[in-house]
């Protein structure tokens, strides 16, 4: 149990310093102003693990899940983030703008998990 913990702890701390450089680097890229950096994030992390749930699975590597999904998927997803920026642009009067960002986000994140496992369907099939 403790090696699971350890190795989530360490996923995490990778993951969370790849959602900061990921969120700095479209910032950079696009400016602020709209929470692109946490789209992005979001979006390839649901790509990522729906990649990874189809290998994992297929491959027998299940055991690798905790650091994988849960510690590095989970530390570079956002979705608290995602919460707070929704929030932020509701309460700059933004509400539209938080309606797109909300339907956008969580269709091009499903679109694009569902996306991950097709592709890794056909490469480990």
């Amino acid at each position: 149990m403790m090696t699971t913990l350890l190795s989530i702890a360490a996923g995490g701390a990778i993951g969370a310093t790849a959602r900061y450089l990921t969120n700095t680097a479209v910032m950079r890229l696009v400016g602020p102003g709209f929470p692109w950096g946490t789209v992005v994030a979001n979006v390839a992390g649901s790509f990522l693990m729906g990649v990874l749930v189809v290998v994992l699975a297929h491959k027998g590597g299940m055991r690798f899940a905790p650091f994988l999904m849960t510690g590095v998927l989970g530390g570079f997803t956002t979705f608290s983030a995602f919460s707070l920026d929704t929030m932020i642009l509701i309460e700059r009067g933004a509400t539209a703008q938080a309606g797109a960002y909300v339907i956008g986000s969580v269709v091009l994140s499903v679109t694009a998990l569902a996306v991950g496992m097709v592709l890794a369907r056909g490469i480990v099939a």
